[in-house]
Formats: C-alpha cells, sequence, structure tokens
C-alpha cells in the first residue's frame, strides 16, 4: 500500500473516530440527584419524565434534553394591599414553599420556572386576598392556640391605656388555620400545572402608608393622653406631698412657738423670783441698782424736763439717796 493511500485511510480512520464520538456525546446526558428531564424530538415531548440520577441515551441529532430541578423551591409575593373583614386596609407580604411534581405537565403548561413563578403569583395572591378580606384582623394577627394570660393582660392595659379588646376577643381560626386554609386551596390548582405547593406562610403583615399615619396619630394621641394622665397623678401626688410638708412645717413651728413661750414664761417666772430674792436680800441696793441702770438709758444724750428736788435725782444729790440726811 502506498504511503498515499496509508494517508487517506488514516484521515477517514481519525474522522470516523470523532463522527462516532460526537455521535456518542450527543446521544449521551447524565442528570444528579436534585435533577429530572424531559426528552424532545422535534420540539415534541417523548416518553415519560427521567427522574432517575444517572447517565441516560437519547437519539442523536434529533433529540434535545430539557432539564428540570426536583428540589424545593422558594416563591415570593409582592406585599399586596389588602382590606380585612373589618375594612382595615393592611399589607400582606406571603412566602411559599413548591416544587415541580411532574415535569412533563409543567413543560406542556407553563414551560420554565419563571412561568410557574408568574402563575404562582396569579394563583396564591387571589387566595390570599379573598381569605384576607373575610376575616378579621385579630384572626390574622393572632393564633387560636395562644393562652392569653393575665401578665398579658396587665401589659396590654398598660400599653393601650385600658383597652384590652383584641385579648379578651375569642380567636375562632387564628393564624395558623389561615393559612393551612390558603395552602389548601392553592393545591386545588396546582396539578394542572405539575406543581406541588408544601406550605403557603405569612411572613409580615402591616398597615398600609395611608393607614399608617392614622395609626400613628392615634398612638401618638394615646400615649399623649396616658402622659398627660401620668402628669395630673404626679402633680396630684406632689400637692398631696406639698400640702403634707406644709402641715407637718406649721405643726413644727407650732410646737417651737409654744415651747418657746413655756421657756420664756419659765425664764421670766426665773428671772423675777431671782429679782424678788435679790430685792429682798438688801431692797436698798437693789433700789439704787436698778436708778443707775435707769440713768444710764435716759441721760444718755436725752433731754428730760424735770424739776431740781424731783425724787428722780435723789441718788444725783446723795449717794443714798437722800435717806440718810433725812435722819441726820
Amino acid at each position: 500500500m502506498s504511503a498515499y493511500r496509508k494517508q487517506v485511510v488514516t484521515a477517514g480512520a481519525v474522522v470516523l473516530g470523532v463522527a462516532g464520538l460526537i455521535t456518542l456525546l450527543s446521544a449521551s446526558y447524565t442528570l444528579d440527584e436534585t435533577e429530572q428531564a424531559v426528552v424532545l424530538e422535534f420540539g415534541k415531548p417523548v416518553g415519560e419524565p427521567i427522574t432517575e440520577a444517572g447517565l441516560h441515551f437519547k437519539a442523536p441529532f434529533i433529540q434535545e434534553v430539557v432539564v428540570f430541578d426536583k428540589r424545593w423551591l422558594v416563591w415570593d409575593g409582592d406585599p399586596n394591599q389588602v382590606p380585612t373583614r373589618g375594612r382595615e386596609f393592611i399589607s400582606v407580604d406571603t412566602t411559599a414553599r413548591w416544587r415541580i411534581s411532574d415535569a412533563l405537565q409543567f413543560l406542556k403548561s407553563v414551560h420554565n420556572e419563571s412561568g410557574a413563578q408568574s402563575r404562582l403569583d396569579d394563583v396564591i395572591d387571589s387566595v390570599v386576598r379573598d381569605k384576607i378580606s373575610s376575616t378579621d384582623l385579630v384572626e390574622i394577627v393572632r393564633l387560636a392556640s395562644w393562652d392569653v394570660t393575665k401578665a398579658d393582660l396587665a401589659r396590654a392595659i398598660v400599653k393601650t391605656g385600658g383597652k384590652d379588646h383584641q385579648l379578651t376577643q375569642k380567636v375562632e381560626i387564628g393564624r395558623d388555620k389561615l393559612t393551612r386554609s390558603i395552602l389548601e386551596e392553592a393545591r386545588k390548582s396546582m396539578p394542572q400545572y405539575g406543581i406541588e405547593l408544601v406550605d403557603v406562610r405569612i411572613k409580615r403583615l402591616n398597615y398600609v402608608p395611608s393607614v399608617q399615619k392614622q395609626v400613628f396619630e392615634r398612638m401618638i394621641s394615646e400615649r399623649e393622653r396616658i402622659a398627660e394622665q401620668f402628669r395630673s397623678e404626679g402633680d396630684g401626688e406632689a400637692s398631696r406631698i406639698r400640702g403634707e410638708t406644709a402641715r407637718t412645717l406649721a405643726e413644727i413651728r407650732s410646737e417651737a412657738k409654744r415651747k418657746g413661750e413655756v421657756i420664756r414664761g419659765e425664764a421670766d417666772a426665773e428671772a423675777t423670783r431671782i429679782y424678788n430674792a435679790a430685792y429682798g436680800e438688801d431692797a436698798s441696793f437693789y433700789e439704787f441698782w436698778r436708778t443707775m441702770q435707769s440713768y444710764r438709758k435716759t441721760l444718755n444724750g436725752a433731754v428730760l424736763l424735770l424739776g431740781p428736788d424731783s425724787d428722780y435725782f435723789r441718788y444725783l444729790r446723795s449717794p443714798r439717796g437722800g435717806a440718810a440726811d433725812k435722819d441726820g
């Protein structure tokens, strides 16, 4: 065999080998534990969905494989403004978990996960709106299994200024039963899309912005009313304390004045007794001493219109007051 023919045979073998490899790769595919697949032939599904992990084969070139997730997937809806049965407008934020239960039906109805998310938006949002609008706000917020204690009531009375009617109101449905009813209602339409809905939960509840302002104003007004009540009670207590203080002070002053009068009376009595004793000891000396004190007070720059023979000046005329002179 010539060298040229050898080269042609070698090239042909290489081409056949490459073509066979390409054909083999095109005819095989693998799935892991989290995946499932549907085989399409000229764009149309062929056979049942493949759900087992491992190596699989298909017709090369004319068939293609569409792979879907087998795991639980998360759906998060946009917050919706919904009126309750009592006409309180609230914002409801809902979430759910779902999975592709029938890949073939899923492909035919919604095509992909993006289409499924859009369909879940329509179904779940509609059910949530219907259920919320037919339920009282207290049923949406509270759990039916919550046993309200006296401590809960006491805290609510303090926070609401004595209004605890929402805690004392009996809850028939509650948040748990409400979410279960939403799940059961939404599940009814899921099989036609090849979807299994496992759970629906309300993530967040809040008043809509237009109502929040009114609620906040009402809360501020209620807080101001409670603060005014506290201030009024404080003023009353302060007045009581000031009154008791004034009464106690008046009693102390009255008692001090009484004791002062008693002490002054006793002192005056003691002074009088001493004066009497001193006068009785030497009456003439006592008279002389008292007259000298009087001179000190009256003759210190004072003007007196008295006659020279006035008895007031007897000690000035004689050291013994004129008594001895008269005797002598």
